[in-house]
């Protein structure tokens, strides 16, 4: 069994106090017993509007924000997934990126594919989107990971090509807007992506003024099992694989689908 937590907050657009937060949550969550900690997209830096200063801001993937986070990992001998802006050589834009770290030793980056371009926001305009490529997978225990990003909830194939290449869990780091229906639409997306795929889920969330908060992991059955409140915070529970073993015995629909997922290409 693996014990995982998701951590909450609201990063700003000072680096250096998002650090600092990220510090302490993830060790807040290892004091608790948590072998894995999950956190929000755009961890590092985040600004009102999405702008050229995500760009300004931006780091390498050997930058300081990453050796300070990749060392945090070390030290406290804990898994780490978070979201950064990611510099990109030669263009005018980022990437959306997650980091898997282990133990101070990165092993899965995960580009966001489907971007922002939606409610009113165009992410786009300042970002690169990843390439479409195999998943890259993370492992934690007995929990092999799938990674995607927040807006990619939105699009059920992703998890669906997660799932084909391994996954029994998707951690998702998020910055859900706030704004009407967005909460509805957050907890009953993190729940049918669990139940179709008879995943875990561990999603976590930037918390106001960027995020609705609400950070939580689903079992396989679509069943909360541990959920943050909209304000700052750990939360964290024990997963049994036992539980996907028998989720998928209950409910077989993986093994009866008719359909299978095939990659596109970048647009």
């Amino acid at each position: 069994m693996t014990t995982v937590a998701v951590a909450q907050f609201g990063p700003t657009t000072d680096t250096t106090t998002n650090l600092d937060t990220i510090t302490t949550l993830a060790t807040e969550a290892k004091t608790n017993g948590a072998d894995l900690v999950v956190f929000p997209e755009y961890s590092i830096f985040t600004n009102p509007i999405v702008d050229h200063t995500f760009i300004d801001n931006a780091e390498p993937l050997d930058g300081n924000a990453v050796k300070t986070i990749t060392a945090l990992s070390a030290d406290l001998g804990i898994a780490i997934i978070f979201g950064m802006n990611e510099k990109v050589e030669d263009k005018e834009k980022i990437h959306n990126t997650l980091l898997g770290i282990n133990n101070g030793e990165i092993q899965a980056v995960y580009r966001k594919i489907h971007l922002y371009d939606a409610f009113g926001v165009t992410e786009s305009a300042v970002v690169e989107p990843g390439a479409i490529e195999e998943p890259q997978l993370f492992t934690v225990g007995d929990l092999i990971i799938g990674l995607q990003t927040c807006y990619d909830l939105r699009f059920p194939e992703i998890s669906r090509r997660l799932l084909d290449a391994g996954a029994n869990t998707i951690a998702l780091p998020a910055e859900w807007a706030p704004g009407p229906q967005k909460e509805y639409h957050w907890e009953t997306l993190l729940r049918a992506r669990a139940i179709e795929n008879t995943v875990f889920v561990i999603a976590a969330d930037q918390t106001q003024p960027h995020g609705v908060g609400h950070s939580t992991i689903i079992s396989p059955s679509g069943v909360p099992l541990t959920s943050l409140g909209p304000t700052p915070g750990t939360a964290q529970t024990t997963i049994n694989m036992a539980e996907v073993n028998a989720a998928r015995t209950t409910n077989p629909a993986i093994h009866l689908r008719r359909f299978s997922v095939k990659a596109g290409t970048n647009a």
